[in-house]
């Protein structure tokens, strides 16, 4: 939810980076950022989100529902903390929807993605991808990008999945925690060492028919059909440089997040920050389920 730095013009290269905005279509529930440990109460707390930022402005809404250790990307990573605490990031001509609301069984991770459109004397369009933690009966925002398009989205009907279960687990030490964690690091540096081998062609076997795909430019691209038609038309190959991850303590969601150089088949090189939901499959390997790529700045 997201920063305007100016409109869409042409190719990837001169994608600009915004900020995805919000919408004061409902009124304001003061207890909107309450979890009752369903994905529908996170979605609520992302529409309380929407309509604090038409209402009162961006800096009020992020003052309220995010973290204090929460990262923006505007366009590169800074504490929403030190970002909206200024006159010229408040804004209220600002509207997002979510459309895609997942949990994970043990409650304490969560998120949201949809599109967001941007006010003004020119209007702008685009995706966002928030990650949302469970804490002390709340929801807060901890994890925030956002990238442009240049026409309105296919507006779909919402999607809200409820975990099928509810799991919470115990660890003895703060090692094993940890350790548990790092699967998600290890599986991301196989994507990294396969994507230099077979270039793009490595997603294939790290994505599935739920799989999505917001990428600066395009609709969103459900299914893994068409993430790789996408990717066999466009991408020559990906380098990834992580910078972050955790793993809800339920073991079937985390998230990733870093700096990623793409090589267009056009001979274009460019870096994107990226941010992936990562899913757990039956057979205990990791799937991507979401990835968002944003122009970084150099």
């Amino acid at each position: 939810m997201r920063k305007v730095n100016g409109m869409l013009k042409g190719l990837p290269s001169s994608l600009a980076i915004v900020l995805s905005l919000s919408m004061s279509f409902i009124a304001i529930d003061t207890k909107a950022q309450k979890s009752d440990g369903s994905a529908k109460s996170l979605e609520k707390a992302e529409l309380a989100f929407s309509a604090k930022a038409g209402k009162d402005g961006t800096n009020a809404a992020y003052a309220t529902f995010a973290a204090k250790d929460a990262l923006v990307f505007r366009p590169n990573p800074v504490l929403a903390s030190a970002h909206y605490n200024k006159p010229q990031t408040d804004t209220k001509i600002i509207s997002w929807v979510p459309q895609y609301t997942r949990i994970s069984k043990s409650r304490d991770f969560g998120f949201t993605t949809g599109i967001y459109t941007v006010g003004g004397n020119t209007t702008g369009y685009g995706h966002y991808l928030s990650i949302w933690r469970g804490a002390d009966g709340n929801w807060e925002l901890i994890l925030d990008m956002s990238t442009e398009t240049n026409k309105p989205l296919n507006l779909g009907a919402p999607v809200v999945i409820e975990p099928k279960e509810k799991y919470t687990p115990v660890f003895a030490k703060e090692k094993e925690r940890k350790a548990s964690k790092e699967i998600i690091l290890t599986t991301e540096k196989t994507l990294n060492a396969t994507l230099k081998t077979y270039g793009a062609n490595a997603f294939s076997g790290f994505i599935d028919n739920n799989s999505r795909l917001l990428f600066p430019g395009t609709d969103p691209i459900i299914g893994k059909e068409n993430i790789q038609a996408f990717n066999n038309r466009m991408i020559d190959k990906i380098v990834l440089k992580n910078s972050g991850f955790d793993k809800a303590l339920g073991g079937d969601l985390a998230y990733s997040y870093g700096l990623a150089t793409i090589d267009y088949k056009n001979d274009l090189r460019e870096s994107f920050n990226y941010l992936y939901v990562w899913e757990k499959q039956a057979d205990y390997s990791w799937n991507l389920l979401v990835q968002l790529y944003t122009l970084a700045e150099r």
